[in-house]
């Protein structure tokens, strides 16, 4: 694996939301890893407790601005190879899909057929 620092960039193929969560699984695994600097790991615990300090600008864009700033210095500054370990194991991760309750995915069958009347209640 070289040690030559990539960016993290994230997938165009996938919407703002999913790369919201893939960032903060990202800094929440880097977090837990003992082989990123403890001092470092102040950087995103500084971030979330400066949120809940008093403003020093009015409005909530600086909130979001520090907020970004700390956890993007912090993935930054991590070991790159750790950082890149961490993005596989996320990239492996098969997201779960949504499965109707209704069985509207499934072939039927004797045990999913359902036998009943119908009546229209207008007439």
């Amino acid at each position: 694996m070289s040690n030559k620092k990539q960016p993290v960039i994230p997938d165009d193929r996938v919407g703002f939301f999913q790369n919201l969560t893939n960032r903060i699984k990202l800094i929440l695994r880097l977090m837990a890893d003992r082989r990123v600097n403890p001092l470092l790991k102040l950087l995103p615990i500084g971030t979330i407790v400066y949120f809940f300090i008093p403003d020093l600008v009015i409005g909530p864009v600086d909130d979001a601005l520090i907020i970004w700033l700390g956890t993007y210095l912090f993935v930054e500054l991590c070991p790159p190879n750790i950082v890149q370990e961490h993005m596989q194991a996320l990239a492996r991760e098969i997201p779960g899909t949504w499965k109707d309750s209704t069985g509207e995915n499934q072939a039927p069958n004797e045990e999913n057929i359902v036998d009943a009347e119908y009546w229209d209640e207008d007439k």
